[in-house]
C-alpha cells in the first residue's frame, strides 16, 4: 500500500466466483458508498498508514477487506478484490524473513510480529494453497520488466490531470494497460519461447514464467491490468507521455525472434535504463 507503487491486477468475471461471493460482489457493485476508482488507491494507502501508525502498529487488518476494484465491459461485471489482509500478511512475511530480529523490533514489537505470523499460519492451514491466491501484485519504486510482457502498446491509456480514464471515472493522473486474459497468456507464452530459444534460461525468462503461472490461476475470461499507480508521482508529464515500455519490450522480443540482435538489445536497454533511473530515486536524498 505504499505511495510509490505499481500494480498488476486480475479482474475475474462475476461468474467466476462462488454463489455467495457472486451475490455479495453484485450487491457491492450497486452500493453508492463504496470507494470509487479515483480514490481507491488513496483509501487503500490510508488504511495501511492508520494501521502502521497505531500503538502498537498492526501489520495486517483484523478482517479481510470488503472492497474491490470493478470494471464493466459490455454489461459484464469484472471484480478484482483488494484482499488487503492477505496481501499484508504476505508482505509482512517477506519483510520478517529478510529483516534481522533486532532491527525488526524497531518496526513491530516481537509479540505483535509473532501474533501476526500465528494468525497467518492458521489461515493457511484452514484454506490451503488456494487461499493464498492474490488478484493484485505490487511493486514499489519501479515496474518489473516482466509485467510489460502481457500487454500490447495499443492497449495503453494515459490520463493526465483533468482528463478522464477509459471509463470516464477519474481525473487522476495515471498510465494503465488493460488486456484480455487470453491475450496476456498468449504473449507470455510467446515471450518465453523466444527468450529460451534465442538467449536461454536467463533471469528474465524465470520472471516471465512466474507471471505466466500466476495468470493461469484465474478464469480464462478475466481481464489483466497494469496500473502505474503512485509511480506516476515520480514521472513528469513528458516522461509519462514518452514512456512506451510495453511497445519497446514487444519490439525487443520481435527483434530477437527475427535475428535482429542490435534492435532487440537497444529496445531492452531503453526500458532497463528508464526504470533504473526511477528506481534510484528510492535512495536519493
Amino acid at each position: 500500500m505504499l505511495p510509490y507503487a505499481a500494480y498488476l491486477r486480475v479482474y475475474e468475471p462475476l461468474t467466476a466466483f462462488a454463489p455467495p461471493e457472486r451475490s455479495s460482489w453484485a450487491a457491492y457493485a450497486e452500493a453508492t458508498d463504496r470507494p470509487r476508482r479515483a480514490g481507491a488507491l488513496h483509501a487503500e494507502h490510508g488504511e495501511a498508514v492508520r494501521r502502521l501508525l497505531g500503538v502498537p502498529p498492526s501489520p495486517a487488518p483484523a478482517q479481510e477487506s470488503p472492497n474491490a476494484y470493478l470494471r464493466r465491459v459490455e454489461d459484464v461485471l469484472y471484480v478484482c478484490p483488494w484482499q488487503s489482509r492477505l496481501r499484508s500478511w504476505l508482505a509482512f512475511s517477506r519483510f520478517r524473513g529478510s529483516t534481522p530480529v533486532r532491527l525488526m523490533e524497531r518496526f513491530v514489537p516481537i509479540s505483535v510480529a509473532e501474533q501476526t505470523a500465528d494468525d497467518f499460519d492458521k489461515f493457511k492451514r484452514r484454506g490451503g494453497a488456494a487461499a493464498l491466491r492474490t488478484h493484485i501484485r505490487t511493486s514499489t519504486w519501479h515496474v518489473p520488466t516482466s509485467w510489460f510482457v502481457p500487454f500490447d502498446g495499443n492497449e495503453r491509456w494515459l490520463v493526465l490531470e483533468g482528463e478522464g480514464d477509459p471509463e470516464g471515472t477519474t481525473t487522476t493522473r495515471n498510465l494503465i494497460y488493460v488486456t484480455s486474459m487470453a491475450h496476456a497468456r498468449r504473449r507470455c507464452a510467446r515471450a518465453l519461447q523466444i527468450i529460451r530459444r534465442q538467449v536461454g534460461e536467463v533471469a528474465v525468462a524465470a520472471e516471465v514464467e512466474e507471471i505466466a503461472r500466476w495468470l493461469e490461476e484465474f478464469h480464462p475470461h478475466s481481464l489483466v491490468e497494469l496500473d502505474y499507480g503512485g509511480i506516476v508521482h515520480l514521472m513528469g508529464d513528458d516522461k509519462l507521455q514518452a514512456d512506451q515500455s510495453v511497445a519497446e519490450i514487444a519490439a525487443a522480443l520481435t527483434g530477437l525472434e527475427n535475428g535482429e540482435e542490435e534492435l532487440a538489445y537497444a529496445m531492452y536497454q531503453r526500458v532497463i535504463l528508464r526504470w533504473r533511473s526511477i528506481q534510484l530515486l528510492e535512495s536519493a536524498n
